[in-house]
């Protein structure tokens, strides 16, 4: 019997390695995720900082000498909040396309989440490349397919 072929399925042998290997791919792909999903939520939080400061200064707590104080510490509040809610909202998505990338669905949503990720020096780069990489080869478009 020739060694090439897979007894069980029939098929030649390197196919179902790179198969299994493109599993082990996606499966610590989607562990990368969460952790980089981690490390967004940590520094989208660095904000908490001037979110304090504007509400110190909205409240009178923190004294000021400009009597327009309280308008400055509202945009501190704003953008504040902004940043922070983005932060999370996109440490969200990255956490979902992990988890997506372990189930082996939403093919286009981790496309677009990993090229958002490449923006994120260094890790988000790396982490985003390689999943374009695998994304992109068709053995993991047909597991994509197939679930």
């Amino acid at each position: 019997m020739d060694p090439s072929i897979d007894t069980q399925t029939h098929t030649p042998a390197s196919s179902v390695d790179t198969t299994a290997q493109d599993l082990e791919h996606l499966r610590l792909l989607s562990i990368f995720h969460y952790i980089v999903a981690g490390i967004t939520a940590l520094f989208s939080l660095f904000p908490v900082i001037h979110l304090v400061i504007g509400i110190a200064m909205v409240s009178g707590k923190m004294e000021a000498s400009d009597p327009n104080a309280a308008i400055a510490g509202w945009f501190f509040i704003g953008f504040a909040a902004l940043f922070i809610g983005l932060g999370l909202t996109f440490a969200g998505f990255i956490a979902y396309a992990g988890r997506c990338l372990r189930q082996r669905r939403r093919h286009t949503l981790c496309l677009v989440v990993a090229a958002l990720e490449c923006m994120m020096m260094p890790f988000g780069t790396v982490l985003g490349v390689f999943t374009l990489i695998s994304l992109t080869k068709p053995p993991v478009k047909a597991l994509f397919a197939d679930a």
